[in-house]
């Protein structure tokens, strides 16, 4: 369990892309009702020994949420990483036009920051750049890059998430960035599963860097637990597991995956993602699975054409 994680992405907010979402969720998505979902998952992953859990200022009101909970259960020992970047302006609807606003600015960065802390406090552990690209503005923003810096200089291990068709390309060039002769960044979160791999070998570079990487979205937005290819569904069976935890166990192979971030709603969802636990798959499966990844292109077009439910 040390190497998994709980992602907040899906359970903070009342409307999201991911697949199979909707059935593990209360009927009403009210702020009440999301927090006690939240919360009953988030004892569940304590319970099974799940040690990190990753928020966004985006994600509704996952900090809220999460820092509730730690005050209230008294947990000291869990690895807290939130990013900024992105405003949640969905205003609790199912039907917002607009759910998240991107901004890499040093006024975002400083307000969000803010925020963030005096939702979390101390607890924070990792902060991250919320989906950097390659051709963002933070690239050259020298009184960014030196604000985020002054976090790193208080203890918080600064680091970027990354998305998008190039970001292999977005990897390699944040983590060539310095401050005062210092390597910025020292945590990479990225988009890696069985359908869009493109990103593993600057992955391994940043891993053996010395940065700590984070995977999300290693079941595609659920794509790969409920609508799993043929090849996913007979290695789960041989397994006697989910596809949900075929498409992890794949994950979990690649060395340089220090934390691999589940997105369940449910502590039902969560238990089938946790069966990973019996799972090694044998090369030739592995590559049997590792046969499904599409361009990254076609994979980024199909996700952000994924309905917001």
């Amino acid at each position: 369990m040390r190497r998994l994680g709980l992602g907040l992405a899906a359970l903070g907010r009342p409307a999201y892309i991911n697949v199979g979402r909707g059935d593990q969720l209360p009927d009403g998505r009210g702020v009440e009702e999301m927090r006690a979902a939240t919360w009953d998952v988030l004892d569940t992953a304590y319970e099974a020994g799940i040690r990190w859990v990753d928020a966004a200022r985006s994600y509704g009101l996952a900090e809220e949420f999460l820092g509730g909970w730690l005050d209230a259960r008294g947990h000291d020992d869990v690895v807290v990483s939130s990013k900024w970047g992105y405003a949640y302006v969905g205003g609790w609807r199912m039907d917002a036009d607009v759910h998240e606003v991107k901004e890499h600015s040093l006024a975002r960065y400083r307000a969000q920051y803010a925020e963030t802390r005096g939702l979390l406090g101390k607890r924070l552990s990792v902060y991250q750049v919320h989906s950097l690209t390659h051709d963002s503005p933070l690239f050259s923003d020298v009184a960014l890059l030196a604000a985020l810096a002054e976090a790193a200089d208080e203890g918080v291990r600064v680091g970027f998430s990354t998305s998008g068709p190039r970001q292999g390309d977005t990897v390699r060039k944040a983590m060539e960035l310095e401050v005062a002769g210092r390597r910025l960044f020292n945590a990479v979160q990225s988009t890696w599963n069985l359908l869009e791999p493109s990103v593993g070998d600057a992955l391994r570079e940043a891993h053996e860097a010395g940065a700590h990487v984070l995977v999300k979205e290693a079941m595609a937005n659920g794509r790969l637990a409920v609508q799993a290819p043929e090849v996913v569904r007979d290695v789960a069976a041989r397994h006697g597991v989910g596809p949900d935890a075929v498409a992890l166990a794949a994950v979990l192979a690649q060395e340089w995956a220090g934390t691999v971030l589940l997105g369940a709603v449910s502590p039902a969802q969560l238990e089938s993602n946790l069966a990973v636990a019996t799972v090694s798959l044998g090369q030739e499966e592995l590559a049997e699975v590792m046969a499904l990844a599409v361009p990254p292109e076609q994979y980024w077009a199909e996700r952000s054409a994924l309905p917001w439910v």
